[in-house]
């Protein structure tokens, strides 16, 4: 059974400094590589990925591939409405399989994904990271895994959202020998200029502080593989 145990050589020191000076900071090597491996392979072969959209309310979830099959009047008119909703406000396109918030549910679970979102909560991970953050509020973290293939995108947001009880959010990345002409690059911004851009990577952890401009641009068609990566915040309870 694979085990996820941090790279040994974390300089926390200048983790710190990095995010007291810009809000962010990418951890280049987050775990040992057998690990990353495994979750990686896990995600590429895992049967649970559901297609969500923005509704304004609520979320909508389909499985992938399903839009293709809808009646080609019916689907005309929802990509016209994602695209319209994505032009004026707040839209996402993307795959992803969530783990649940509850420690009792993750216990019965015991795939690498809810294993990793345990990690993440663990004691000894969430106090690192709050070394680096400077913030020791966060209780757990949540996580969902990701996938963005051809078109799959994610407009400006700041992650502020009340009730969510958010410190900082984190992408960890499983995309190996991403380019960035690619799309889905992490971009934190103004409104004026790009002030970041993150290139998907493999095995590294981008973290930053809620409150902040940012998006996902979108995955180019022509992009031979899909920006794989799981994602959260670091929580506190309510």
């Amino acid at each position: 059974m694979t085990d996820f145990n941090l790279h040994p050589r974390q300089d926390t020191d200048e983790l710190r400094a990095h995010f007291a000076r810009h809000g962010r900071v990418r951890i280049a090597e987050l775990l040992e590589r057998e690990g990353a491996a495994a979750l990686r392979d896990e995600l590429a072969l895992h049967s649970g990925w559901r297609h969500v959209l923005n509704g304004g309310d609520q979320i909508f979830e389909s499985a992938p591939g399903s839009i293709e099959l809808m009646e080609p009047a019916e689907r005309a008119a929802l990509e016209a409405a994602v695209m319209q909703s994505a032009a004026q406000g707040f839209q996402f396109r993307y795959d992803s399989i969530r783990v649940p918030d509850d420690e009792s549910e993750r216990a019965t679970r015991s795939d690498l994904l809810t294993r990793f979102a345990e990690f993440m909560s663990s004691d000894a991970v969430l106090g690192w990271l709050a070394e680096i953050t400077d913030d020791r509020s966060p209780q757990f973290a949540d996580a969902q895994a990701t996938r963005y293939r051809a078109g799959h995108f994610l407009t400006t947001h700041d992650d502020d959202v009340a009730g969510k009880n958010r410190s900082a959010a984190y992408v960890y990345g499983l995309s190996p020998e991403w380019r960035p002409e690619w799309g889905g690059l992490l971009l934190f911004t103004t409104a004026a200029e790009v002030t970041h851009a993150g290139v998907p990577g493999f095995n590294c952890l981008d973290l930053f502080a809620v409150g902040q401009s940012h998006s996902v641009s979108p995955v180019a068609a022509y992009a031979p593989a899909d920006r794989i990566s799981v994602t959260g915040w670091l929580r506190r309870r309510s």
